[in-house]
Order: structure tokens, then C-alpha cells, then sequence
């Protein structure tokens, strides 16, 4: 029983030095990896393969110690007075002109965005809708208003042109403010096309000779004084005013529509309705 023991033990120890030296060699080079690295080489002579790593540093000690390997100092020279360069010879790096590049980008950015937030603003310093314009000559309109039966409309400003009995000015100056009753007086009146109620367009209506919205059934009549539908109140106003024979309105000034029941003109329906019991 104890020699089987012992037999097994010898062989166990026998495993394991076998394999500590394995592992050994696992670190060492192989011969023919000595082998090829002793061969010729591109990067050296003939003399200096020959030369172990300690050889080849002493040969290069002793080659340097050896007589007539001194360093001789360079002679002195007077120093070379600084000059500047050209721009023009130099011209723009790479660098500069990215950066140039980058710079010119912001600062177009940072102009146009300026340049926004002041026409939003400052809407009057542009053209269009929220500033003063001239809609035309006031005889050629109000004739035009006459031979069409319809408003005259500006699309630019947004606004319905249409004629005013000169008979009703005293009873519009009871309901209207001044800055309507002005283009009263002159026999026009400026309406904004925006419906009161939810800010439909209102279109005209040829048979009845009123506005009618066709989106919730609100009627004006001729001058925008509310008379059915759901609206809460007449069309709003633009201010006008009549320079050199041409209608200027300001669009710019909107005013609110006159209460429900005023009627200055008591205008009917003329005809079947285009919104509600016309068809």
C-alpha cells in the first residue's frame, strides 16, 4: 500500500516539474527565431551583425574616446538683424482663413437674426399690411363700387373698400369714432375682411348685397354693421383718410366694430342670402 502511495507521489512530482519547465520555455525564444534574427539585417553592416547588443555599445564607446573625434565649436557670427515678412508673401494660412470664415458666418447670422426681430417690431418700417396705403384714387373707387355692386378690395392691406350714404353721416357720428366718421364724410368706409367671431375671411355676397362669413353664418351689411349670425359685434374699421385725391388707409390702427343693433343705413337684404335661408 505504501509503495503504491509513494509511486503515485513521484508521479505527481514529476507532472508538475515537467510542466513548471514548460512554462519556462514559453518565454524563450525559439532557435530558429535566434537564428533569423542573426541573419542579415537591412538596417546594419556586415561588421556591425557581427556584434552582440555590449559589443556593439564598447565599439561605439572606443570610436567615440578615439583621437580626432572632438567637437570643434562653430566659429562666432555676428547676429542677423530680424526682418519682417511680407503679408503678401505670406498670404492666409489654413487656419486664418477657417477661422476669418467662421467669424464672417456669425456675424451674417447674428445680422439676419437682427434684422427680423426689428421687422417683427417694427412692422411699419416695411410695406404691406400694418402700415399706411394708398389704395387709389377715391373717384375712380366709389365708381368702381357703383358699376360692380361690390366692395373694392386691397389684398395687400387686407381691406374691403366700400361706398357710405353721405345722408347717414349724422347718424354714424353718433356711433362711430372720429377717425371713421373722417372717411364717412368722404363717402368710403375701410373694413377689416377678418370675420369677429373666429377670423374667417368674409367674402362678398352679390345677391344680397351683404358680407356673409361661410364658416358660422355671420352677416354685415354694405358698411359692416352686424346683422345676423353669431358674431358679437360689427366689422372692425381702418382709419382713413383721403390726401391729394387718393384713399390712404392705416391699416396699421384697427378698430374695433360698433355694438350689435347699430344701423345707420338701414340697408335690407336686396336678394337671397349666399350663407343661411338664401339657398
Amino acid at each position: 500500500m505504501n509503495a503504491i502511495v509513494i509511486a503515485v507521489l513521484v508521479a505527481l512530482a514529476a507532472l508538475v516539474l515537467f510542466t513548471t519547465l514548460r512554462k519556462r520555455d514559453a518565454g524563450r525564444l525559439s532557435g530558429e527565431t535566434r537564428k533569423k534574427d542573426r541573419g542579415d539585417s537591412p538596417f546594419l553592416s556586415r561588421d556591425e551583425e557581427q556584434l552582440r547588443g555590449r559589443d556593439y555599445e564598447r565599439s561605439a564607446t572606443a570610436a567615440t574616446d578615439a583621437p580626432g573625434t572632438d567637437v570643434v565649436p562653430a566659429a562666432e557670427t555676428a547676429p542677423v538683424p530680424y526682418v519682417p515678412v511680407d503679408p503678401e508673401i505670406i498670404g492666409v494660412t489654413r487656419r486664418q482663413f477657417f477661422n476669418r470664415s467662421i467669424v464672417a458666418m456669425m456675424g451674417l447670422g447674428l445680422s439676419g437674426f437682427g434684422a427680423a426681430v426689428l421687422a417683427f417690431l417694427w412692422p411699419r418700417l416695411g410695406a404691406g399690411f400694418g402700415n399706411k396705403i394708398t389704395v387709389g384714387k377715391l373717384d375712380d373707387i366709389l365708381q368702381e363700387v357703383e358699376s360692380t355692386r361690390e366692395p373694392f378690395y386691397k389684398p395687400e392691406g387686407k381691406v374691403y373698400i366700400t361706398s357710405y350714404p353721405k345722408s347717414s353721416v349724422p347718424k354714424a357720428k353718433k356711433a362711430y369714432s372720429t377717425a371713421v366718421v373722417t372717411g364717412m364724410e368722404a363717402g368710403v368706409v375701410a373694413l377689416y375682411q377678418k370675420c369677429v367671431h373666429l377670423g374667417c375671411r368674409v367674402p362678398w355676397c352679390h345677391t344680397s348685397q351683404w358680407f356673409e362669413c361661410p364658416c358660422h353664418g355671420s352677416q354685415y351689411n354694405r358698411v359692416g354693421e352686424k346683422k345676423g349670425g353669431p358674431a358679437p359685434r360689427g366689422l372692425d374699421h381702418f382709419p382713413v383718410s383721403v390726401e391729394g385725391g387718393s384713399v390712404v388707409v392705416d391699416t396699421g390702427t384697427v378698430i374695433l366694430g360698433v355694438p350689435i343693433g347699430t344701423n345707420t343705413t338701414g340697408q335690407e337684404p336686396e336678394g337671397p342670402h349666399c350663407v343661411g335661408g338664401g339657398h
